[in-house]
């Protein structure tokens, strides 16, 4: 029960006479506290993890609210591998086709023989007749994340949350446009600009198309280089320099 429970409780069955507030002065006082232990199931640490650009992609839909109250339906693609955002759009309303539109324009650059797992929460935006169609029509299968299997979507989900917090949040919402062209921006910098931390420097769209695959060693060298020279200064004495010093006439005292 709760303190403000409790309080009543005590005093319908006749043991203690006394307000909720205190209850929880004397809870602080005397140290009753109790044990806020909770037993949870393990989970994965690692989630699902694809071996090359497209054979899995993530796709996941958010709301925005605008300044004036209206909502704004934040959707795209994401690549497992690269972590690079293949498709997005924002629309005004809830459009069960977007998924459908997303998938046509995530496969445009996509030049490879196989076909990527698309792991979709269970939303009516992923599951309904119009998605179906595509799925079946360009062999791709759909998968149910916690359904299918134990693992969530949680990449993309970071995407929404990094996004949102550390973008979107510190600019002024003020229309449909305006959050267009901040997302059309943020996605060129996450594509291009920002090098990922899982990837030792390399940016997701490096990673999609393998343009970088010396960059995480050529880091590396300068971490290398950058370590010698530090030990090299620390090993460095200055018995020479004391007997210079040693040498030099004291300087006179100012009065």
């Amino acid at each position: 029960m709760s303190l403000r429970t409790l309080a009543p409780h005590a005093q319908r069955i006749g043991k203690v006479f006394a307000s909720a507030t205190t209850w929880a002065m004397l809870v602080r006082a005397r140290g009753w506290r109790r044990p806020r232990q909770r037993v949870h199931p393990p989970k994965p640490t690692v989630g699902v993890r694809a071996a090359a650009p497209n054979e899995i992609w993530h796709v996941d839909l958010t709301v925005l609210k605008l300044l004036d109250g209206t909502k704004a339906y934040l959707h795209a693609i994401i690549d497992n591998y690269s972590r690079k955002i293949l498709a997005w759009t924002v629309a005004e309303r809830l459009d069960p086709t977007a998924t459908c539109q997303l998938l046509l324009a995530a496969g445009r650059h996509m030049g490879f023989a196989g076909r990527p797992l698309l792991f979709a929460d269970s939303g009516i935006e992923n599951i309904n007749s119009a998605v179906d169609d595509t799925l079946l029509s360009a062999c791709l299968e759909r998968i149910l994340a916690q359904i299918d299997v134990t693992y969530s979507n949680s990449m993309i989900e970071a995407l929404w949350r990094s996004l949102k917090h550390q973008w979107l949040y510190l600019n002024s919402l003020d229309s449909i446009e305006r959050l267009r062209s901040l997302v059309k921006f943020l996605v060129d910098e996450h594509n291009t600009q920002t090098p990922h931390s899982a990837f030792a420097g390399q940016t997701p769209d490096e990673m999609y198309f393998g343009t970088a695959v010396n960059m995480p060693a050529q880091l590396a060298a300068r971490s290398e280089a950058r370590a010698e020279r530090l030990a090299a200064n620390r090993a460095m004495t200055c018995s020479g320099c004391n007997g210079q010093q040693a040498s030099l006439p004291a300087s006179p005292i100012p009065p």
